[in-house]
């Protein structure tokens, strides 16, 4: 359950409740791993004990002004001249204050005392159990418990971050939840480490989860005596569009099966004790209908192109193009204009997804056949025929827009796109009196590798390939495709032959010119 993952410092994965947490930016690389850079850089006087190296600034002001740089020995004890030594032994630094003030104040009268620290002693503290760099490590004082992870390179994945222990010199053990720091800013589960602490960090066991409409849901540790509000402000409190009348509560029974539901309202969560057990789900539904946004996307060739808003089970194709997108540009093309609906069209086809991974060997001939047309299918594709609507005013294709819905008005497509072996390939300008044959004259003909008996035409509204002969007439946007015919195999054969018999008999000719030149000479 650790919160190390993804920058450079800590390079183990984060777990689900903290992956989004502003903690972990790209500004974290920043900070620097040297002893000397703790995160706070202004201590807490209550907080901070003062003992062996600090070094602390001592100001008199009266009739004479004194200074003086005092130095906590290891025995705990300053040196203050005229004065002597004053212990300060397991003081926050406004105590070690107080006592020095008030033993100054037996030896002079009439004076203002100042004190401030200068700089900070050095601790040695002790990471153990199921972190990356367990060990030893040398600190500046003033560095809280995050410091000390940071310089040892981070947790686990699976560390329990919300039940650290510090078992203190002194022997008074200690327990904090690290998470409460970086969600709620709590200063208090950050605490300064102190010379001869021993940080303890046990694998997460137990563990509690929350689920919903809340800021960070996931699988959290689970800590003893935490109430149901602590836990959700924990996670971050709750999404906008939560229901917070019905706030469910899961629980196992003593025999460690059986679940039961509780449910509250936010009032009696906020005002009423209500503790977690370890185990425990805490479910936050949403509002139903909550801010469902209601539009439809109209691209190309209209007169107002957008989104629009429509009415759930009312707005209709034909009132949305017409009456508010001001109806179709010349150039719009209502043969290829579709409509495709995102609702649903994440849904997976099992069958093609399996086809896409098998030899096609190994199909037959309709697993083979469902793949290409699969292949060849746009996902979400509405059957809409434009024409049929809006030429001819047939309401059967005047569908109902869903939310999400995407309408495309292309642009007319006035050419015919030859590929393949013909000499000049590409678009030629549609003619409705031109066949296949004049197509291809006008490409410059056949190329020398052309299979001429195997022409297919691809049309442009339905993606389907006919043979040549099925073609009746040809659509602005089909293609005619004339496919390669491949080379013999045995034709590479012969001509490395023949190339071999050509070197051996220019070897030959070379020879016997040479003999004649040598005997003439």
């Amino acid at each position: 359950m650790a919160f190390l993952g993804t920058v450079t410092i800590f390079p183990q994965s984060l777990p689900s409740y903290l992956e989004r947490d502003f903690f972990f930016s790209d500004s974290l690389q920043k900070i620097s791993l040297s002893v000397a850079t703790p995160s706070d850089g202004v201590i807490s006087p209550d907080e901070y004990l003062v003992g062996p190296g600090d070094k602390l600034l001592l100001l008199i002001n009266g009739v004479v002004d004194q200074s003086y740089q005092l130095v906590i020995d290891h025995e705990d004890n300053i040196y203050i001249p005229k004065v002597g030594l004053i212990n300060v032994k397991n003081l926050t630094l406004n105590k070690a204050k107080e006592k020095i003030i008030k033993e100054l104040s037996s030896f002079y009268k009439n004076v203002t005392i100042q004190i401030s620290l200068l700089d900070f002693k050095k601790i040695k503290v002790n990471l153990l159990g199921n972190v990356i760099r367990a060990g030893s490590y040398i600190l500046n004082a003033n560095s809280r418990l995050l410091d000390l992870f940071l310089i040892a390179s981070g947790l686990h994945d699976n560390s329990d971050m919300r039940n650290i222990r510090i078992n203190s010199i002194s022997n008074e053990n200690r327990k904090y939840d690290l998470v409460s720091f970086l969600r709620l800013g709590d200063k208090k589960n950050n605490p300064y480490l102190h010379e001869g602490d021993v940080v303890t960090i046990n694998r997460s066991d137990k563990v509690i989860s929350i689920y919903g409409a809340i800021q960070y849901p996931g699988t959290y540790e689970f800590v003893e005596n935490e109430s149901v509000k602590n836990f959700i402000d924990i996670a971050g409190g709750f999404l906008d569009r939560a229901k917070q009348d019905t706030i469910e509560v899961t629980s196992f029974l003593n025999d460690d099966k059986t679940i039961i539901s509780m449910f509250y309202t936010y009032d009696e969560i906020m005002n009423k004790n209500i503790l977690l057990k370890r185990g425990d789900r805490v479910l936050v539904r949403e509002k139903p209908l909550y801010l469902i946004d209601r539009f439809v996307t109209v691209n190309g060739y209209v007169k107002y192109p957008g989104i629009y808003k429509i009415v759930k089970d009312q707005t209709n194709l034909y009132d949305l193009l017409i009456n508010q997108a001001g109806g179709f540009l010349n150039e719009a093309s209502l043969k290829d204009a579709y409509v495709i609906r995102t609702v649903g069209s994440l849904d997976k086809d099992t069958e093609f997804e399996r086809l896409k991974l098998i030899p096609r060997a190994d199909m037959d001939d309709d697993e083979y056949d469902y793949l290409k047309q699969k292949s060849r299918h746009v996902k979400g594709r509405m059957v809409v025929d434009f024409q049929r609507l809006f030429i001819d005013k047939d309401t059967s294709e005047n569908i109902i827009l869903k939310r999400g819905d995407i309408i495309e008005i292309p642009e007319q497509k006035n050419y015919i796109t030859l590929v393949g072996q013909v000499i000049k390939p590409g678009n030629i300008v549609y003619n409705p009196n031109y066949n296949i044959e004049k197509y291809i004259e006008l490409a410059g003909g056949f190329g020398w590798r052309a299979l001429e008996g195997d022409i297919r035409v691809i049309k442009a509204n339905s993606g389907e390939w006919l043979d040549e002969d099925d073609v009746k007439f040809l659509e602005p946007g089909d293609i005619i495709w004339i496919p390669e015919d491949p080379p013999n195999p045995r034709f590479w054969d012969v001509f490395e032959t023949s190339l071999n018999i050509v070197g051996q008999i220019a070897t030959v000719i070379a020879a016997t010119v040479a003999v004649i030149i040598a005997v003439r000479k």
